[in-house]
């Protein structure tokens, strides 16, 4: 069974090596901020999809140390006290890269928030002319005269919400 405090660990030893931060490696690997943060935080385990991802995209890990923390990590660089071994260095674009990348896990490209302030203010004025024409289309429902006065007029739409609507005293 894999020790997650350990697999974490070790996962953070991988982003420190590359100098990339996790939002750069969970889009490197191809999975959701969310879920990388998640797993960081211990909230979640992981899966063997997200461990063969790692492995996939970043051939020098190990699988073996990368879930029991035996063997090497770069792959095939023993630890030897007295010997000198080079370790091999992230390629430029890479580093550059993340350099250019580094963000948060939770932070939202500008674009991306205007493009999502644009979107709620069309959705509301929607919403508004919507509601403009139901009342229309409710004003023109020939009412009885019994001289009985509205008490209060509900719209149900099909999305499960409605409006509720109460003349003016």
């Amino acid at each position: 069974m894999i020790n997650t405090e350990d697999f974490i660990k070790r996962l953070e030893t991988i982003l420190d090596y590359y100098s990339i931060s996790a939002s750069v490696f969970a889009d490197q690997i191809g999975v959701q901020r969310s879920g990388l943060s998640h797993l960081l935080s211990g909230r979640n385990k992981p899966s063997l999809d997200f461990v063969m991802r790692i492995t996939d995209n970043y051939p020098e890990v190990d699988l073996y140390w990368l879930l029991h923390g035996k063997g090497s990590f770069p792959k095939g660089e023993a630890k030897h006290e007295n010997e000198n071994i080079a370790q091999p260095t992230p390629s430029p674009s890479t580093v550059n890269e993340a350099k250019n990348n580094f963000e948060d896990l939770f932070s939202v490209p500008e674009n991306k928030s205007e493009e999502v302030e644009i979107n709620q203010q069309e959705v509301t004025e929607k919403l508004i002319e919507e509601t403009k024409e139901s009342a229309t289309e409710i004003a023109s429902i020939p009412v009885a005269h019994n001289h009985s006065e509205v008490e209060q007029v509900v719209i149900f739409y099909k999305d499960g919400t409605f409006k509720h609507y109460k003349p003016k005293a």
